[in-house]
């Protein structure tokens, strides 16, 4: 397999649907014109090297003094980003009226022309009169101050009315430019910038791509509340009258940049837009009145190091265990740290939730959160100074039943059955559309309709993936039947030398053969409008996975669970599942050669296989996945994809690299994940993989805008999962995966519908409508759906996934993850899974080192348990007092009532 080399020979999809979006991609780095960076005064402060423009006085270099070669802002585009137009940090955006007056706005970017230089001395290193916007004037300057840089400003009104502040925006200005880079140049050179929209207690972190220290903080000072996030749109192509605009591209390999909003109240807001994360608020400055906001840039040495950096400076740090997102039938905890005293707690809605004060650690208070609505919901806390610290949480109905309702609505709602279609789809579970409550039988993208790719099998693979943890006879059978008369033979080739390769679509345009078919209101020219022969290509290994993973899901309810799956045995599913992995590697390599989301699914596969005796398939399994890794450890960051950047490919990367024994590439791509996949006391950005380009291809609102919760949030969990079983010292892995896998429920509406992703920007602020890729995600929340019984040694014993109870030296854990089929106890290292049976509690006797397990009781379909137990740690697994060996796992009868087995060292 050939290494991809730089950005240049990537699939020309990437820049077609950029140009037909209207945000082109930038020219290569080769066909620019060098242009000398402007000159700069340089300074050392506490941590940093620090530049600032000697013209403009805006932050030219931001370098941490360990590794000077590296820069948080773009420096290296210096040249090409320098004059009127481009933004830095150190811009300002402000919207104001005089008294009643018309709104006006000011742009520093727009004309650095009137930035008028002032005397700087002492702690001041530079300070600037900006504008010309009588009568409020706008002093900025930077001050070395406690061993950190700060950046202020003070609005001064020398008029005689008042004025009122509608919005105020500070430019945050970090490296997070792909483009003209190669994989290994962005991961050393570039950042991700990810907000914790939490008002006076919110910040910034800018976290290198891989995943290395120093991280940067950017932290507010008084007055200073992150209030919202709001992208700086690109000049030319923002709304009319948009000022607050950036020369930059914005694409697939440049995201984009932020405004950390001081005030909003004055920006206008779509009447269908969802509410936004805080209350807008605005600022009136008296006759001769000031106000004066500003940020401080301090260096965390880890990112593991964030929080403890956070409460070193003083500032107040909230931590949900396990996460922000709470299920009605699983109550959470929050642990709040603050130097002022709590003097108030206020929830919106009033009736979303209840945090009710229970005993906690020395110097934390601790909170029992209680989720009793449904939706978005804000915890404000307020402090003795006056400040208020917002903490934003998710409350969804119990898993088991987001589960059910997800099934409900893809087998029946989603449910497409029509003999008369003339591409043959049914039966079939097809895209949606949430706005006009209808099956996607036909999209411009023609994949959306057409059961494959991302956008297109999103809703099936869902559906499948629901069956794993919560099978339903009724639904399994319109599954297999799926299975039976539309996925083999139409979307995967059933026999010949292409047997179990996988269509781009099973939809496409061709007006000829399918006259007054097609919408004419859809323009059908775009090279998303695959003709026949595009749509029947068997080389984007990306489908692959989707249809491997709906094989091996009917092969395990077969084997599991007899008489769920009727029609074939389970060895003509795990059969095909094998058939789809050989394929991809030889029907699509020039992808294969990467980490396929849902990559998982073809180590399960070979595990099967080997536990069943299939010894020839398996030999041939592994030997193809062998040469993929053997061609990953040859590469600094084997993270490519048919993207320039991705956060697609690291989790069967992970997985592979442990497989084959490839510990430190194993950890180098946990580290990555980490780099672009945070904590932070919001359930849309908790845990929330880097996404920003894919509403493009599976949203119906199509544009570069950072995504909460597609689909890499619960995948990244998976890799992340498996680490902090292997580490169980570092709860800052669990952290972040329950929140990638927990996110990725939020998408899931009351009725079942599942969304691809949330809207983040301001103007919209709700869920996409269409389903689109929403099921590769629901694939990880599936396959990594556990409990977790923890001892922390500041929190004591907790429960991610489940409820955790301390009594007489025994905890007792009751697990609420949704498939109650898997439980790590941390403290002994022990990973117990079931392919069958469920767990309905489960205690842990440290004194004794036992586990004793209480399964429930036998069902139709689940006569016998089926456990396994592992200490990924690399020591002894526990092994349970009674059951029969088979295809390495006990199987235990069950009965009428609950069975309880023990677990112990032997």
């Amino acid at each position: 397999m050939a290494q991809a080399q730089g950005w240049n020979r990537r699939v020309s999809a990437v820049a077609i649907i950029l140009a037909a979006t209207a945000i082109g991609p930038a020219l290569p780095a080769a066909d620019k014109p060098a242009v000398a960076a402007p000159a700069a005064d340089r300074f050392t402060v506490g941590d940093f090297a620090v530049a600032l423009r000697h013209d403009t006085q805006t932050l030219a270099k931001l370098s941490p003094s360990t590794d000077p070669a590296f820069d948080f802002v773009p420096s290296g585009r210096a040249g090409e980003r320098q004059g009127d137009g481009f933004v830095q940090v150190g811009d300002v955006h402000l919207r104001f009226r005089v008294a009643e007056g018309a709104w006006r706005d000011y742009a520093s970017a727009s004309d650095h022309g009137h930035v008028r230089i002032l005397p700087a001395g002492g702690p001041v290193l530079a300070r600037a009169m900006l504008g010309d916007m009588l009568p409020i004037t706008i002093e900025r300057a930077w001050v070395r101050e406690g061993g950190t840089l700060a950046l202020r400003f003070t609005f001064v009104n020398r008029g005689t009315q008042p004025v009122e502040i509608g919005a105020l925006g500070l430019p945050m200005v970090f490296d997070n430019i792909i483009t003209d880079r190669t994989l290994e140049q962005a991961h050393a050179q570039a950042s991700f910038a990810d907000p914790y929209i939490g008002r006076d207690g919110g910040y910034v972190q800018v976290t290198r791509l891989n995943g290395k220290g120093p991280a940067l903080l950017v932290l507010p000072e008084r007055q200073t509340p992150l209030e919202a996030y709001r992208i700086i749109r690109l000049a030319g192509k923002a709304p009319a009258g948009d000022l607050f605009t950036d020369r930059t591209s914005r694409e697939q390999t440049a995201e984009g940049f932020y405004d950390w909003m001081v005030a909003s109240k004055g920006m206008t807001q779509a009447k269908d837009a969802g509410a936004p994360w805080n209350e807008p608020t605005g600022i009136t400055l008296a006759p001769g009145a000031q106000r004066t906001v500003g940020v401080r840039f301090v260096a965390a040495p880890t990112i593991h190091a964030i929080e403890p950096t956070l409460a070193a400076q003083g500032r107040p740090l909230a931590i949900g265990i396990p996460g922000y997102v709470v299920p009605t039938d699983s109550p959470a905890d929050l642990f709040v740290k603050a130097r002022q005293a709590i003097t108030g707690i206020a929830i919106s809605p009033v009736d979303a939730m209840t945090l009710t004060r229970v005993a906690g650690p020395a110097g934390w208070a601790r909170y029992r959160v209680a989720g009793k609505g449904w939706g978005r919901a804000r915890v404000a806390i307020t402090y003795a100074d006056g400040s208020v610290q917002t903490v934003h949480y998710y409350v969804t109905k119990p898993l088991a039943q987001v589960s059910a309702d997800l099934g409900r609505f893809a087998t029946t709602r989603q449910w497409f059955d029509d003999a008369r279609d003339p591409f043959h789809r049914a039966p079939a579970i097809l895209s949606y559309d949430r706005e006009a409550d209808k099956i996607l039988t036909q999209e411009q993208r023609v994949w959306i309709a057409g059961m494959s790719d991302e956008g297109g099998a999103g809703a099936w693979v869902a559906a499948m993936m629901k069956q794993l943890d919560h099978p339903d006879s009724v639904e399994v059978a319109k599954l297999e039947r799926m299975v039976d008369e539309t996925v083999l033979g139409k979307l995967q080739v059933a026999d010949g030398p292409h047997a179990g390769g996988v269509k781009k679509s099973l939809f496409w345009y061709d007006p000829r053969t399918f006259a007054g078919y097609y919408d004419p209101a859809t323009d059908w020219q775009a090279w998303t409008s695959w003709n026949a022969k595009q749509a029947g290509d068997l080389g984007r290994s990306y489908n692959y996975p989707h249809v491997a993973a709906g094989h091996w899901v009917l092969y395990r309810l077969a084997r599991n669970h007899p008489g769920l799956v009727t029609r074939h045995d389970w060895r003509w599913y795990l059969g095909w599942a094998q058939k789809t992995t050989v394929a991809m590697i030889r029907d699509a390599p020039e992808y294969a050669q990467f980490g396929q989301m849902e990559g998982e699914v073809f180590l399960e596969i070979l595990m099967d296989l080997k536990r069943e005796g299939m010894t020839r398939e398996a030999t041939e399994v592994e030997a193809l996945m062998k040469a993929r890794a053997d061609h990953w450890r040859t590469l600094a960051y084997p993270f490519g994809s048919e993207m320039a950047w991705d956060s697609t490919g690291q989790p069967e990367v992970y997985a592979w690299m442990r497989y084959f024994d490839h510990p430190k590439e194993a950890a180098i791509t946990s580290e990555v994940i980490l780099g672009y996949d945070p904590t932070i006391p919001h359930w849309g950005y908790n845990g929330n993989a880097r996404r920003y380009w894919d509403f493009l291809y599976g949203g119906k609102v199509k544009r570069i805008e950072r995504q909460l919760h597609h689909y890499g949030s619960a995948l990244n969990a998976v890799p992340l999962f498996d680490a902090y079983r292997r580490d169980p010292a570092d709860l800052h892995l669990l952290r972040v995966a329950y929140g990638g896998f927990m996110g990725g429920i939020t998408n899931v509406d009351r009725e079942g519908f599942a969304s691809a992703a949330f809207h983040s920007e301001p103007d919209m602020m709700k869920w996409d409508a269409y389903s689109g890729d929403y099921g590769m995600g629901y694939f990880g929340h599936a396959y990594a759906a556990a409990t977790y019984l923890v001892r922390h040694p500041v929190f004591g014993w907790l429960g991610f996934g489940g409820t955790a109870t301390e009594r007489d030296g025994a905890i007792d854990i009751v697990p609420h993850d949704g498939a109650r089929s898997r439980l790590f106890v941390a403290p002994a290292g022990q990973w117990i899974t079931l392919a069958a049976g469920k767990i309905a509690s489960a205690r842990y006797l440290p004194a004794t080192q036992r586990i004793e397990l209480t399964l429930d009781p036998a069902t139709t379909s689940t006569p016998v348990a089926r456990l396994s137990v592992e200490a990924p740690a690399g020591g002894v697994a526990w092994t349970p007092d009674r059951g029969t060996v088979e295809r390495g796992a006990t199987t235990i009868a069950l009965g009428a009532a609950p069975t309880t087995i023990t677990l112990a060292p032997r």
